[in-house]
């Protein structure tokens, strides 16, 4: 079996998120499926900050059984996977993320003030303006789903300030991706903001072996792992066996 934890972005599940990646993996894959911990309760913890998910990483991938494992992280969750990998690179075999929400180098810059402002209205303009930072300029911000929301999604607000503040208070010093010996698949849409495009050509200059995936016509809010599962699967297959 192939040991597995996949981290969801800041508002889809990953019970959700990756119910059709993991079902075109198949059943040699042991996925474990490891929420945000900015969700552990029905409010975010005081002392919140991404040393708090590094941690739960951790702490799930031992309950689970997993000394060392492949990590496979969206949105937040590839922002924490990167952490996780600086903090702990000897308990990962590869590193698979996609369109992370950051890098902690500190180049937020512009678009960075862009999201913290967006994150300061008042909802339901808040939540829209932050999704409508994730796609390039000219992408129409998608319909919301039809009926009522669920109930999940009433912690989501504060769980995007609350990550936005602790992504911006976190830094990752270069020379820890530099050490990291795994292997990094790096995907990100031609449809969505371009910082993705910018960040994929700093961690490629950092990163001892890297390899990036563009998926034409698809986005930050339609992204890889959803619309095309069964060519993830294969590339995620491909980078797993790299390491044996």
């Amino acid at each position: 079996m192939t040991d597995v934890v996949f981290l969801p972005g800041i508002i889809l599940p990953a019970a959700i998120r990756y119910q059709q990646l993991i079902r075109a993996l198949g059943n040699d894959v042991h996925a474990v499926t490891k929420e945000l911990e900015v969700y552990a309760a029905d409010a975010p913890a005081p002392d919140y900050s991404i040393r708090t998910e590094v941690d739960g990483i951790a702490q799930a991938a031992d309950a689970a059984g997993l000394e060392r494992f492949h990590l496979y992280g969206h949105s937040g969750g590839g922002a924490v996977s990167l952490a996780f990998a600086a903090a702990h690179a000897g308990r990962l075999l590869s590193l698979a993320i996609d369109e992370p929400a950051a890098d902690f180098l500190g180049h937020g810059g512009s678009d960075w003030l862009d999201i913290q402002k967006a994150a300061s209205l008042p909802e339901p303009e808040s939540t829209r303006a932050f999704l409508r930072l994730q796609l390039a300029p000219d992408e129409p911000l998608p319909p919301p789903p039809a009926g009522a929301p669920p109930p999940w999604m009433k912690q989501r607000p504060a769980g995007i300030r609350a990550f936005i503040a602790a992504a911006e208070s976190h830094h990752v010093e270069p020379a820890a991706y530099r050490a990291f010996r795994p292997p990094v698949y790096y995907s990100y849409g031609t449809r969505s903001h371009p910082r993705w495009a910018a960040m994929k050509d700093r961690l490629a200059d950092l990163f001892e072996s890297f390899t990036a995936e563009r998926y034409d016509g698809l986005h930050h809010l339609n992204t890889s792992h959803q619309a095309e599962p069964d060519r993830v699967a294969a590339a995620l297959k491909k980078l797993w066996t790299s390491t044996r």
